[in-house]
């Protein structure tokens, strides 16, 4: 299973990679034919809709860069997978997280024809109503992982 969960990680640092290169169509293309996307704000995107979805927002809209900490990987059947994480956003021109936008993200990854693929990427808030310790630590993890990020590269 190790090779699998290093191969659903990198689908995701893929992902999320693309979004930072605000690059719709690298983006979509990670995404099983028939998979779905929900949003921050809540939409609901068919894959077949996924490019044409973003490549206004990355056109209009200067968009924050992900910055993230896998918690799990974990097989759900044969070739099937959930991956949950913690991600925290960067404004274009600062240097540190918005943890107003703070959300935990989840993936299901498929694979097909030996290859994974995305088959339903949700994005929640992580808001944590009423326990400012949880949303503190949130916050203080992501400031972590892009301290470690910075000193790989």
């Amino acid at each position: 299973m190790a090779e699998e969960t290093a191969a659903i990680e990198r689908l995701y640092e893929e992902l999320l990679t693309a979004w930072n290169d605000r690059d719709a169509r690298r983006y979509a293309a990670l995404f099983a034919d028939d998979a779905s996307l929900v949003g921050f704000d809540g939409s609901q995107v068919d894959a077949s809709e996924l490019e044409g979805h973003l490549a206004p927002i990355f056109t209009d809209h200067p968009t924050a860069s992900y910055v993230w900490r896998v918690q799990e990987v974990r097989p759900l059947g044969p070739a099937v997978a959930l991956l949950k994480a913690r991600v925290g956003m960067v404004p274009p021109g600062q240097t540190d997280v918005n943890p107003a936008v703070n959300a935990v993200q989840s993936l299901v990854a498929v694979q097909q024809n030996g290859t994974w693929r995305v088959a339903l990427f949700h994005n929640t808030p992580a808001q944590y109503h009423g326990r400012s310790d949880l949303a503190d630590e949130h916050t203080a993890d992501m400031r972590a992982a892009m301290a470690e990020a910075s000193s790989r590269s």
